[in-house]
């Protein structure tokens, strides 16, 4: 069975995909925060997604640097992204909120009733996430894919368990998943998620969605995506992807990581009917045609029609008839069926043959 988070179950083949829009990194203060939950409803997302961040008890050395591009308009209306570096510490101390905020958040999400869930970096904040904020779905950051022993202790809670795997090889996905495994959890959430800010189209590689659907074909499969636009994400439903995640933003021209590439209100919307639009045209892997399809098609297909009147009693030949629009006659296949049979009755010149005739 596939992962379920609050009682849906994640399979594109059963369901939509399960859209997840991104908040963590592209919030700044609970009120920001609270604006990005009622886009994602308004939106139509599944669920919205934050993460909890001490910088102060993560970052040990608070110099390392962070490389990333934020998006600067220029005075013509076109768009160029900037490169900059700067302490990762200095980045994530943006993402924080007190754990007030965190209640009070969660309680406004419930409120709007769209799914909320975050990534955690520590076990008690794994606690709280899960024991306090009631959160049926929890995230392990890609950074975390070799801390197996946190793997575990957030897999041990019983909720679901998205797994990201970043820059990770695969025995190391591996070995996460038959970590989660070992502690009985079967609920998980595999994320592809290609590296970068934004990631570059020759670092996205949709194929290895499918490399993961064949590996782990009892779990859902998810794309998180740090493109710009929704061009990846589209083809990544097309690929049969259970999960995506995009970033939304209330400005792409902030200068902080992640808002370059994510998406403003005014294009959330599209996002998402882009994403619903494509899995209708998807349609089945059966061949159905509709009772009202088959009707019509017989406009451009083709019957027999006579090319002159025949009396009762007549013997029908090839010679006697020609292949015409529409085809609301017998069929080219069924003729040969009529071939040496004797007419029951007379037919007039361009009338189309049907059973009643013989």
């Amino acid at each position: 069975m596939k992962a379920l988070i609050d009682g849906v179950e994640i399979d594109q083949s059963k369901n939509k995909t399960y859209i997840v829009l991104e908040a963590g990194p592209t919030h700044f203060g609970l009120e920001s925060a609270k604006k990005l939950v009622k886009i994602a409803k308004d939106s139509g997302a599944n669920a919205i997604k934050f993460q909890y961040v001490n910088a102060d008890r993560l970052m040990a050395d608070k110099s390392i640097p962070f490389s990333y591009e934020y998006l600067e308009k220029t005075e013509d209306g076109k768009e160029k992204f900037i490169s900059v570096t700067e302490p990762l510490y200095e980045i994530l101390k943006r993402r924080a909120l007190g754990d007030e905020e965190w209640i009070e958040l969660k309680r406004y999400c419930d409120e709007l009733r769209i799914t909320f869930f975050s990534t955690a970096l520590f076990n008690d904040e794994v606690d709280f996430i899960v024991d306090i904020l009631k959160c049926t779905s929890i995230k392990i950051a890609s950074a975390d894919i070799n801390n197996l022993e946190f793997i575990k202790y957030c897999a041990k809670k019983g909720v679901n368990i998205q797994l990201d795997t970043g820059s990770a090889d695969l025995w190391e996905i591996e070995k996460a998943i038959i970590a989660i495994e070992d502690t009985g959890a079967k609920n998980i959430i595999i994320h592809h998620c290609p590296t970068g800010y934004p990631a570059h189209i020759e670092s996205i590689n949709l194929n290895i969605i499918t490399t993961l659907k064949n590996l782990f074909p009892n779990y859902s499969i998810a794309f998180s995506d740090h493109s710009p636009g929704w061009d990846m994400d589209i083809a990544a439903v097309t690929l049969g992807v259970d999960m995506i995640e995009k970033t939304i933003t209330l400005d792409r021209t902030i200068k902080s990581c992640e808002h370059s590439f994510s998406l403003e209100e005014k294009d959330a919307k599209k996002f998402i009917k882009s994403i619903r639009d494509v899995e209708t045209a998807l349609g089945s892997v059966r061949r159905t045609i509709p009772s009202e399809i088959r009707e019509k098609r017989k406009n451009s297909r083709r019957s027999p029609y006579a090319l002159q009147s025949f009396k009762a009693g007549h013997t029908i030949s090839d010679a006697d008839f020609e292949f015409k629009r529409p085809g609301f006659g017998i069929t080219s296949e069924e003729f040969s069926f009529f071939i040496g049979k004797r007419l029951t009755r007379d037919i007039k010149e361009n009338d189309k043959l049907t059973y009643d005739y013989i």
